[in-house]
Order: C-alpha cells, then sequence, then structure tokens
C-alpha cells in the first residue's frame, strides 16, 4: 500500500479543523451538497436510522410509505401497525410512538402534516423549532438541517465524535450533544464544508479510525492527532 498523504502538524497559531478537513477532502474527495429530498421524511428516516444500519433503515422507511399512504394516516393509525410496518428497522416498538408524537407536534403547532416553513428560517430559528419536536435531538435536528434544507448544521453520529476527539478537534470530555457547536463553530457557514466535513468524518470513523482498532499506521491525519501523538511515543 502507498505512503498516504499526511496532514500537516498544526502549530500554535493553525487551526486544525482547516488542515482535518482539507486532507479528509483529499483522501475521500471533496463533495458538494444536494437535496437529500423532503424535511418531513428527512426527520422520520432519521429517528428510524437511530441504533440501526443504513441498510435497514432504508427498509423500514420504504416499508412505512408502502403501508401508509401519507403522514396524516401513520399519525391517525394504530402505534401497533405502525410499528409492523417499521420492524425491520429494529426498536420499532420505541420508534413508531416517536414518530407519532413528532408527526402529532408537527400538525399541532403548524397546522398541517409539513416542514415547510423551516425554508423560509434561518438556522438558528429552525434549529431551535426542531429541538421543541418531542424526542428531537441535535443529531436528528441537525440532519434535517443540512440534508433536506441546506443549512450548515453539522450531524455529530459516534463516528463524527470519535474521530473528532481522537483528533483533539474537541476536548476528550465533549459530549456528542456539545459537539454539534464546537464542530460547527471550527468549519464555519459554508454547506459543502460541514457537508463533506460529515460524511468524510463517517468515511474515515468507518474504515481507518475505527472504534476498537484505529488503523493509525494508514492514516493521513497523524500528523495533526492528538490520540496518535500519545500512542507513538
Amino acid at each position: 500500500m502507498a505512503e498516504p498523504t499526511r496532514a500537516p502538524s498544526v502549530d500554535k497559531a493553525g487551526r486544525k479543523i482547516d488542515a482535518v478537513a482539507a486532507t479528509l477532502d483529499a483522501a475521500y474527495g471533496p463533495r458538494r451538497w444536494h437535496a437529500h429530498g423532503d424535511p418531513l421524511d428527512e426527520l422520520v428516516a432519521t429517528v428510524l436510522s437511530q441504533h440501526t444500519s443504513d441498510t435497514n433503515t432504508a427498509r423500514a422507511f420504504a416499508s412505512l410509505k408502502a403501508a401508509f399512504p401519507d403522514y396524516e394516516a401513520v399519525r391517525a393509525a394504530p402505534t401497533a401497525a405502525v410499528a409492523a410496518a417499521i420492524r425491520t428497522g429494529g426498536l420499532a416498538q420505541v420508534k413508531a410512538p416517536r414518530i407519532q408524537r413528532i408527526l402529532d407536534a408537527i400538525a399541532a403547532e403548524h397546522g398541517a402534516l409539513s416542514l415547510a416553513l423551516l425554508r423560509g428560517m434561518g438556522l438558528d430559528a429552525a434549529r431551535a423549532w426542531l429541538l421543541g419536536l418531542p424526542g428531537v435531538g441535535p443529531k436528528t435536528a441537525a440532519c434535517v438541517l443540512l440534508f433536506a434544507l441546506g443549512l450548515p448544521a453539522l450531524p455529530v453520529d459516534t463516528h463524527v465524535h470519535r474521530v473528532a476527539r481522537r483528533l483533539g478537534a474537541i476536548g476528550p470530555q465533549v459530549s456528542a450533544e456539545r459537539a454539534h457547536a464546537v464542530l460547527e463553530a471550527d468549519l464555519g457557514d459554508d454547506r459543502d464544508r460541514v457537508y463533506a466535513f460529515h460524511l468524510n468524518a463517517i468515511a474515515h470513523g468507518r474504515a481507518v479510525c475505527t472504534a476498537r482498532r484505529p488503523s493509525c499506521d494508514r492514516c493521513p491525519l497523524t500528523g495533526c492527532c492528538d490520540y496518535y501523538a500519545v500512542i507513538a511515543t
């Protein structure tokens, strides 16, 4: 295997996030944002994605759409019927009532089962509105904001959190919830940059910076990685 291009060391005046983002782009390719679909679809799909694989999420979402003609029907259905439709995604008994509570709250607040109102809001206002929904946390809100609305919110999943913490882009005690604000502030308001960082950090976490045995010998980020600086000494 060819020696990977290494990220430059970051001196005190440097910004680690710039070196990390540039190196991830070089390793996994630059990415430009594109809309992933309707914001309410994104919200429901993100709830379905919790604690399961992308494949199971897609199956559960497709099954939900096939079982019900629209979200009003999902909202009105017996919870057991919704759970049956999404069973392939896992934790159906938890996710079904959660989805219905979210739909109830949207209808009560907005008068319609739609998140189109978010398109006219800025990032902070749209995030606050989503976080006001039952069971919607920072990661779920960020997925809707970034993927469906093109706002520069960074979803922090387990891979993004692990990679950022090992690198030292966030402190060792910074939770995944708190990491959203810290990393967003460092990345800035360029949605392509935020989008690329999210996808590339996930790719890196899956392929190289894995939970149990990170492959530091083939990591391009060792030049700016706090974790590597410790294990290499």
